[in-house]
């Protein structure tokens, strides 16, 4: 019950329309108990020689009494279906105005609270699940929500009719319900054996989706290595798996579904055969027994609704339970109550005894202490898997170190607010990261309320002002999924363009001319080069020759610093560095010796 008070909780912003929706919904009920009454009175006073009562008499007069009573029976029972229908219109519009908003408004809160939460969430979550419990499991809480105007209707129509039922004849209408045990325990036997397993049956599905999603997004992989059929496969099976379930499930509801249809056939049966009995001994009159057999047969239908709608929020259940579960996960990386605003930022970074490890692994990073001054180019060299993108993650907070301190002129970035804090960082990552948008609107990403000029200026700067104008679109060329209409060069140098913009005063390079030709290298190191003028920079990198701007570089090995200093100085020092240093010499002699001989050939 606590998932549907936490979903009632969010009818808040809509809580006039909803009660005029269940003001409707009460008037539309009166209505509905009303529509069988002109039939009784047709078929008692107009079609027999009973005697009327003196009000109907006065009201329709006695002058060819029957033949006006047909017509005023007809005339009534139109009203009513007009009004019932013209009421049902304003109801079903305020029904799918708050249907649609809700979805739109927890929709959106699941999708923030899934940006807001970390990288080590993230890693350990398939996003193509998470976009199933977003964009389909995120629904569910409308569509329960929608469910309970209809429940409402139906108990209101029920306790009417039962009124009715027994004002008339309370034997018979006692008769009529002897079934509502069967449907009481048939729905909490439903719902207590198909909790779980529609629960499993929603995780198969988003399975079966982040199958799709990985896929969709490995496609050049898939492509290059003709995994097409391996990949259709996949999905194949995980697909038949959620199928299987999803079959499972549909018998029992459908066996349900019998239970229930059967218990409320014998009560119809029941009470059709004792009202006939009554009215063969004459103790019902024939306009009685129909209207009573009508209520009968309507009382059924808000019954069943009840009983249905009950075992169906079963499947609503497990949708909420994933919805709500997501929405209830903490984010690692958190603010504290009183968050310190960074209005002016001279880019000084010191790491003093930091630790981190992923969930599952130990030590990677151990025991890291510097000290990066404001201005100063810092180099992260060694070999691959030493911890170096980790540790520069730790500064803009993508993850948050296990021990130690970072500190960001002088105070913690735990103290700091997590937006004051990125604001100050710019980052140009290995594999450039754009959006489908156009190459205007991926640049201006970095300052939303950059202008033409400045954006202009931002890619003139990063040495991608050229090659974006010789595009037939210019700077309104959209980009498709990933920059795919780009190299990876202009892709990269796009990406430059961006961090430009952003202007921060601490800038961080992960290797980003490490996937590029030498002659592209060269262009975007020279554009680099401008960028980390007067910056805080941290720059990574495999091949050595990419940090001759280095004024301090630190050499990682298994998590840990294990040298640090100037270039001539870790030369001298004969450690790991000189080790990386020559060897990658030597590999550069080598391409040089080959290029050689097939220029010769």
């Amino acid at each position: 019950m606590n998932l549907l008070f936490r979903s009632l909780y969010l009818l808040r912003p809509h809580w006039w329309s909803a009660c005029l929706m269940m003001a409707l919904i009460l008037i539309n009920s009166a209505l509905g108990l009303l529509a069988p009454w002109p039939f009784k009175f047709l078929i008692d006073y107009a079609l027999s020689d009973r005697k009327p009562p003196a009000w109907l008499l006065a009201w329709i007069g006695p002058d060819n009494f029957r033949l006006r009573l047909l017509y005023a029976c007809a005339g009534t029972e139109i009203a009513i279906i007009f009004l019932h229908q013209l009421l049902m219109v304003w109801q079903t519009y305020l029904e799918t105005r708050i249907e649609q908003c809700i979805d739109r408004d927890f929709r959106s809160r699941l999708f923030a609270h899934a940006m807001d939460l970390s990288l080590a969430y993230h890693d350990n979550r398939r996003s193509g699940m998470l976009i199933y419990i977003i964009n389909s499991q995120g629904g569910a809480v409308a569509s329960l929500l929608m469910t309970l105007p209809a429940l409402l209707e139906s108990v209101i129509m029920l306790i009417g009719m039962l009124i009715v039922l027994f004002m008339m004849h309370w034997t018979l209408a006692a008769v009529s319900f002897f079934v509502i045990p069967t449907l009481f325990f048939a729905s909490r036997y439903y719902a207590t054996k198909m909790k779980e397993r529609i629960g499993r049956t929603k995780e198969m599905e988003g399975q079966s989706l982040s199958v799709i999603h990985e896929a969709m997004s490995m496609m050049r992989v898939i492509v290059a290595f003709c995994r097409q059929k391996l990949e259709h496969q996949r999905y194949i099976n995980s697909a038949q798996r959620a199928i299987d379930a999803r079959l499972g499930v549909t018998v029992r509801q459908t066996l349900f579904s019998l239970v229930i249809r059967m218990s409320t056939g014998i009560g119809r049966a029941v009470a059709w055969t004792f009202g006939g009995l009554l009215a063969l001994a004459g103790k019902l009159t024939v306009g009685d027994l129909t209207i009573v057999l009508t209520y009968i047969e309507k009382v059924y239908d808000p019954l069943e609704a009840i009983a249905y709608t009950y075992s169906g929020w079963q499947d609503q259940f497990a949708n909420l339970r994933a919805s709500f579960g997501l929405l209830d996960t903490k984010p690692d990386i958190a603010e504290k109550p009183d968050p310190i605003t960074v209005d002016e930022c001279r880019g000084h970074i010191e790491f003093q005894h930091v630790d981190f490890a992923y969930e599952g692994r130990t030590d990677t990073l151990k025991d890291v202490t510097f000290n990066a001054k404001p201005g100063q180019v810092t180099a992260i060299v060694g070999p691959t898997g030493a911890g170096k993108t980790t540790l520069i993650s730790l500064i803009p907070r993508f993850y948050d170190a296990v021990a130690g301190t970072i500190l960001l002129d002088g105070v913690d970035i735990k103290e700091l607010g997590l937006d004051s804090l990125r604001q100050h960082v710019s980052i140009v990552l290995q594999e450039p990261l754009l959006f489908s948008m156009t190459i205007k609107d991926n640049i201006r990403y970095g300052r939303l309320d950059a202008t033409d000029d400045e954006i202009i200026a931002a890619a003139r700067a990063a040495n991608a002002h050229d090659f974006i104008t010789r595009l037939p679109q210019g700077y309104d060329t959209p980009l498709g999924e990933r920059g795919s209409r780009l190299s990876g060069g202009e892709r990269q140098r796009v990406c430059v363009a961006r961090a430009f913009l952003r202007d921060s005063p601490i800038l961080i390079l992960d290797e980003p001319t490490s996937s590029i030709d030498s002659k592209t290298e060269a262009v975007i190191l020279d554009s680099l080069d401008r960028l980390m003028e007067g910056r805080t920079t941290f720059m990574i990198a495999h091949r050595l020759s990419t940090i001759r701007r280095a004024d301090w570089i630190l050499v990682m090995d298994q998590g840990r610093v294990v040298e640090q200093g100037t270039h001539d100085e870790l030369l001298a020092s004969n450690g790991l560095y000189r080790q990386l240093f020559e060897l990658q010499n030597k590999q550069a002699e080598r391409k040089a010796a080959a290029r050689a001989i097939w220029s010769e050939a």
